[in-house]
């Protein structure tokens, strides 16, 4: 067995004597530091009086469960937790790895499997000491990767991906739309083990019914009319990385039992394929529905949505951001004035404008505006270029669920008008507005595309 070359100072727990020694005896041949105890309560006094990289404890213990360290305030932050036992079940395993542990052992311990948890712990460890030597400097700057924002909500969204970044779990990003769910999942690529690897997004709503299974799982050559090749799905080419996974809720159902395969043993067979292809993924998800609703109104499976939440994260609305919209602004406009070699500014009175603002579309809409703005602006962006900004994405609206477009308009400007309107309107929901506006989800998607791409239009 090749020695890990990173000592780590290692705690186990366990009152097993006779396994505690041997499993002592093969960490310190592998030339780690390790100490021993019997019991939680004295895990507890030997963490208290001395710094450990990880604790390797037993899952049943005389005085309480090893698992009781994951939320004990006697383990210092960024204390690793492995746990081991010879009772191991999916669900326990699950369940201790959505509180936090680092990774989940059986008895009799496989060495590999030790080998490669101890060189996990071993890059956490290294990944924790970065982020702790850069999180005070990203904290004042309002930044963690590239998520913006400063404010008292988005302090514990900041820590939750610190936490969860370096491990294994699936993680389900809940909020609405434009809140920068795809921003967050580049930030958890970013800050993992696998920020080498690729970091494929899929719009789950956007791809059409009949290409979606071929898309994510891949297809053989013949396996269908128009297959004239073979074709390597989402999965195989996010092999050694990260698939995200966004608009979940919008997959169709008997697609989610096959994901959910997929996602249980980590094996992709492709359409028209007898033979199956590991891949070694993590998956991201995200929706802007309530998961609860999605399930109760036969959107999304409940053991699905079980196992993409290990850690769920849920983002909060701009409303909920106090202090963050100049903070984003600025942002926005410093990647304008970067990317153009531009000097622009904000005016006076400009910033406090935006922060009067509803902000319903989130970031999303406020980048627009910044956009507009910018485009619209000389070398001070003024108090009515900020309005213009914001004004495109709310033509004449009226109260209620009614809608002006004045004379004039092109019936382009109209059609946007309508299909934001009527966005808004379903909060987000976007197959609710396709079929209220009596197109596919496909066109709707099409028509923000292009929105999105170009601002002005």
């Amino acid at each position: 067995m090749t020695k890990i070359l990173t000592l780590l100072k290692l705690l186990v727990v366990d009152d097993d004597q006779s396994f505690r020694d041997s499993f002592a005896r093969l960490l310190v041949g592998l030339g780690h530091e390790v100490h021993q105890c019997d019991r939680l309560a004295d895990a507890r006094e030997a963490l208290k009086a001395q710094p450990f990289d990880a604790v390797m404890a037993d899952q049943d213990l005389p005085d309480g469960c090893g698992s009781d360290l994951l939320e004990d305030p006697a383990r210092p932050p960024g204390v690793e937790v492995v746990m081991i036992t010879g009772y191991a079940s999916v669900d326990a395993a699950v369940d201790a790895l959505r509180r936090g542990a680092a990774d989940y052992l059986t008895k009799p311990l496989d060495q590999s499997a030790l080998q490669a948890t101890l060189s996990r712990v071993t890059r956490v460890r290294q990944l924790a000491r970065e982020v702790v030597d850069l999180r005070s400097a990203l904290r004042e700057r309002g930044r963690l990767g590239p998520i913006v924002g400063r404010s008292p909500a988005m302090q514990p969204i900041f820590d939750m991906i610190q936490r969860v970044a370096p491990t294994k779990a699936s993680v389900l990003i809940e909020g609405e739309s434009g809140t920068g769910k795809e921003i967050v999942a580049q930030a958890l690529h970013d800050l993992s083990q696998r920020k080498s690897g690729p970091l494929i997004a899929v719009n789950c709503g956007s791809i059409p019914e009949s290409l979606i299974e071929s898309e994510l799982f891949g297809h053989e050559k013949g396996s269908f009319t128009g297959a004239d090749r073979q074709h390597r799905g989402f999965f195989e080419r996010a092999n050694g990385g990260t698939l995200f996974l966004d608009e979940i809720t919008e997959m169709p159902l008997q697609l989610q039992v096959k994901l959910l395969r997929v996602l249980e043993t980590g094996r992709v067979q492709r359409l028209g394929s007898a033979d199956s292809v590991q891949t070694d993924v993590r998956v991201l998800a995200a929706t802007n529905r309530n998961p609860k609703t999605a399930i109760e109104c036969g959107k999304l499976r409940e053991d699905l949505y079980f196992r993409l939440a290990v850690f769920p994260i849920r983002l909060p609305p701009l409303r909920e951001r106090a202090g963050d919209v100049a903070l984003l602004a600025q942002h926005f406009l410093d990647g304008h004035n970067a990317s153009n070699h531009t000097d622009k500014r904000w005016a006076p009175g400009a910033l406090d404008l935006l922060n009067q603002q509803e902000w319903r579309g989130n970031a999303r809409e406020l980048r627009n505006a910044v956009h507009r703005a910018y485009i619209l602006a000389g070398d001070l962006l003024r108090a009515e270029d900020a309005a213009a900004g914001f004004a495109g994405d709310h033509l004449a609206s009226a109260p209620g669920n009614v809608i002006t477009v004045p004379v004039g308009a092109s019936i382009a400007d109209a059609e946007r008008t309508l299909i934001k309107a009527t966005l808004l309107h379903f909060n987000g929901d976007k197959a609710a507005a396709a079929r209220a506006l009596g197109i596919s989800l496909k066109t709707l998607y099409t028509r923000l595309s292009v929105y999105e791409a170009s601002p002005l239009a």
